[in-house]
């Protein structure tokens, strides 16, 4: 997968990243908060959980992960009774949160790449850090995850949520998206959470022999779809998937 990138770096479209501290983990650790609380939320996310399960997400990885990391310290107050319904919920600056059963079906889609398979990824890129959710359930799924923002305000957000959490493998970067982050490259996977009417070439160039891509793309009237892409030894390989609804992608940093 070729050496890591020292840390921290700078992207030629903005400041320097920002990695979480680099402090031992052995698992996501609660924020404090009422005890009766965390009990309350923790019922709530099983039960998120055994709906996905129902609803076909067969992975133990995933459903684990999603299991542990906890959706409502990701969102805003007034809306954490939703927390763990299977919706999408405003995270500012017109941004959303993924409903829990693409953030999973998604992450299972790419442990399903060749290079997955015999283990965790080794690196991830994620396009569009929003506001941290699906970069802590990576963390648990990969063993270094880079994620990348392009609004300065929601940057600044996940570094927030993200820093009680201490996870030593997660990168953020504040930059262009679209540009992907080659320094890092190459990656076994990449996933995306805004989509576009094609996947940007960088991202193809900084995709591994053997990684997969994830990420919604636009057809005709704007309805967008999953695509998975392999990288193969001959070359790539496409499936268009399920219909999704992200927000649109755009090109630089705001």
């Amino acid at each position: 997968m070729g050496t890591r990138p020292s840390f921290p770096a700078r992207l030629n479209n903005g400041p320097a990243p920002v990695a979480a501290p680099a402090r031992p983990r052995a698992a996501l650790p609660p924020v404090a908060a009422p005890v009766s609380a965390r009990a309350d939320f923790s019922a709530m996310r099983q039960r998120m959980v055994r709906r996905l399960a129902a609803g076909g997400v067969q992975s133990a990885a995933v459903l684990a992960a999603m299991g542990t990391v906890e959706r409502d310290r990701f969102i805003d107050s007034a809306l954490v009774a939703q927390a763990y319904e299977d919706t999408s919920l405003p995270i500012g600056l017109n941004q959303t949160i993924s409903k829990p059963n693409v953030v999973a079906r998604m992450c299972e889609l790419l442990l399903g790449a060749e290079l997955a398979r015999e283990g965790k990824p080794a690196r991830v890129l994620e396009i569009g850090t929003g506001c941290g959710y699906q970069a802590a359930v990576l963390s648990l799924l990969a063993r270094e995850v880079y994620s990348i923002e392009r609004l300065r305000g929601l940057h600044e957000k996940a570094r927030e949520n993200l820093r009680p959490f201490r996870l030593p493998n997660v990168h953020l970067l504040f930059g262009d998206g679209m540009a992907g982050y080659a320094k890092g490259a190459p990656y076994a996977a990449i996933i995306a959470a805004a989509g576009g009417e094609a996947v940007p070439q960088a991202w193809l160039d900084q995709l591994a022999v053997g990684g997969r891509l994830v990420a919604p793309v636009a057809g005709q009237g704007g309805q967008q779809a999953l695509v998975v892409i392999d990288r193969t030894a001959q070359g790539l390989r496409q499936q268009l998937l399920e219909a999704v609804h992200f927000v649109p992608l755009k090109s630089g940093v705001a």
